[in-house]
């Protein structure tokens, strides 16, 4: 398996004199290495769109290998070196026996051909990385067609009949979903039309949520 490394340098703060620097290090943790991992992202993704590579994908924390952040001189970190780091463990929150096994249920079941991936379960996963990643436009087309997907697929699944409620509610986003589209085609979003994509999109997700529930 292939890895790799990056260096993300925040020249943005000067830290001064070396007991700053350590004060400052000693107190910082997951937030800013979630800043760091946004900068790496819109990076990769810039360098996707220009190289063409349908393969390459963002970077979560949870693909970190190993994360550390630090502090040096500005030659020292462009060659990835420190004056002083240290390494930031991921200290996943306890689940239950239950939620852990969900995932790895429905996977086997989808493998064995018991169940069916529905193309609005990719749109929308789509739309989230989008959305997290602030890319207002893309994520108001993602999740206008995934919309439409999850409103035509959801309504001949067998779970529809206990979906009713939530298909209706999609329904009713569907106008606003729409003027987000056209607004996004056109230039950029205002607070509210952004607001109805973040929206749609959870309800998207809650009525997915809803459907594995009733298929298991």
């Amino acid at each position: 398996m292939a890895t790799g490394r990056a260096t993300i340098i925040d020249v943005a703060t000067p830290l001064g004199a070396p007991e700053q620097a350590r004060d400052w290090l000693a107190a910082a943790g997951e937030a800013e290495l979630s800043a760091g991992l946004d900068v790496l992202n819109r990076a990769l993704h810039a360098f996707r769109l220009v190289t063409t590579d349908p393969h390459l994908n963002s970077v979560g924390r949870q693909q970190t290998l190993v994360a550390r952040i630090g502090f040096g001189a500005g030659e020292q970190v462009a060659d990835g070196l420190w004056t002083d780091a240290r390494e930031l463990h991921s200290r996943p929150g306890r689940q239950r026996r239950a939620r852990v096994l969900e995932p790895q249920a429905r996977l086997a079941a989808v493998l064995g051909g018991r169940e069916r991936i529905l193309a609005c379960e990719e749109l929308a996963l789509r739309a989230r990385l989008d959305v997290n990643q602030g890319r207002d436009r893309e994520a108001a087309l993602q999740v206008l067609v995934a919309l439409d997907a999850a409103l035509a697929e959801l309504a001949g699944d067998r779970a529809a009949p206990v979906l009713g409620d939530r298909l209706i509610e999609l329904r009713g986003q569907r106008d606003a979903a729409a003027l987000a589209g056209q607004a996004a085609l056109a230039g950029s979003l205002s607070d509210s039309e952004r607001e109805t994509v973040v929206f749609t999109l959870s309800r998207i997700e809650a009525a997915l949520r809803a459907r594995a529930v009733a298929h298991a």
